[in-house]
């Protein structure tokens, strides 16, 4: 489990924008870029190369879950 303290200082590495923790994944809150990265083992895999792009409406129903303005 991604602690919250770990939480707080880590962030996209493509926008450096905040990261909320969904299920296995740490989803971007930026709009733009809607980056999902994979959690394996409890250690975030913060790799552009290997994150997914979100499609928006699945990305946004997740900001709005998480208190996230869009």
């Amino acid at each position: 489990m991604i602690s919250k303290e770990l939480l707080d200082i880590i962030c996209c590495p493509e926008t450096k924008a905040d990261l909320v923790l969904e299920g296995v994944h740490l989803i971007s809150t930026d709009p733009k870029t809607r980056r999902r990265y994979r959690i394996e083992d409890d250690i975030p895999v913060l790799l552009i190369d290997e994150s997914e792009q979100m499609e928006y409406d699945e990305w946004k129903k997740i900001m709005q879950k998480h208190g996230r303005a869009l």
